[in-house]
């Protein structure tokens, strides 16, 4: 729960004014919690004294705030994201670890419905061919088993399948992408905020992401797949590929007129 270093609190009362759940009050010039909270953080953030702490999180973690460091200019988000592109062929090399540190930490740091932070990153790398098995020999079972009658949302699979048996480097679901990240969540919009947020951190790493719903769907509906994983039981949410381009664009890609209403 959240607690407060009395000898710290100079009572100025910007934590009260900042609680969503009017859980704080100011007696005497120094703040107090009346009862357990959902642990927002924002106390702890607004707090110019360093009097708020949560022990049950990572405190190590918190930083100061250094408006040197944190100017974004408009102009450049925008000309980032006008940039970014979905990429569907990676160079063969392995992605460094602490760029999938920022990755999970770009995730983690990601605003959550209610503050659940519920959100699980599975980052696959190193046993990435025997993912690749485990999902392949998944549709090959259900071809064998369902014949003609597969369900018409199967059917992609099945070719898919065919193609990269033809041609192994065919890869329609892996796109020969060295990472796959799963994100669990009970929260569909938590891990698609995540997700977003980790392929902002991936574009300024120079990397390259797809969103792969085929990928994700077939996973979902492996229970010995989400077995191996670690995450029996939960639901993939969010399913991406990661790695560095084997492509450049040297230019924005074209879109509709904005489809908008001012009012």
């Amino acid at each position: 729960m959240v607690k407060i270093d009395i000898e710290r609190c100079v009572g100025c009362g910007k934590c009260a004014e900042d609680c969503i759940a009017h859980n704080i009050e100011v007696t005497d010039r120094k703040a107090s919690i009346k009862k357990d909270c959902l642990q927002c953080g924002h106390c702890v953030a607004v707090c110019p004294a360093g009097a708020v702490s949560i022990p049950e999180y990572e405190m190590e973690d918190v930083e100061e705030y250094d408006a040197a460091g944190f100017s974004l200019e408009p102009e450049q988000v925008l000309h980032s994201m006008k940039f970014r592109r979905s990429i569907r062929n990676y160079k063969p090399e392995k992605v460094k670890k602490s760029d999938l540190e920022l990755l999970l930490q770009a995730g983690r740091y990601t605003a959550t419905a209610k503050n659940n932070q519920d959100c699980c990153f599975i980052f696959v790398q190193e046993e990435l061919e025997q993912l690749r098995s485990i999902v392949w020999k998944f549709i090959d079972d259900m071809e064998k088993k369902d014949g003609h009658h597969i369900q018409r949302d199967l059917l992609p699979y099945v070719a898919f399948n065919r193609r990269r048996k033809a041609n192994p480097q065919d890869d329609y679901l892996f796109r020969n992408a060295p990472v796959v990240l799963f994100i669990t969540s009970d929260w569909p919009l938590d891990a698609g905020l995540a997700a977003a947020n980790i392929e902002t951190m991936a574009c300024s790493l120079g990397m390259g992401v797809l969103y792969d719903g085929y990928l994700d769907r077939i996973s979902d509906a492996n229970v010995e797949l989400k077995r191996w994983l670690g995450i029996e039981g939960k639901s993939i949410k969010a399913c991406m590929l990661l790695g560095y381009p084997a492509i450049k664009y040297t230019r924005t890609a074209p879109r509709r007129a904005a489809n908008v209403i001012w009012r």
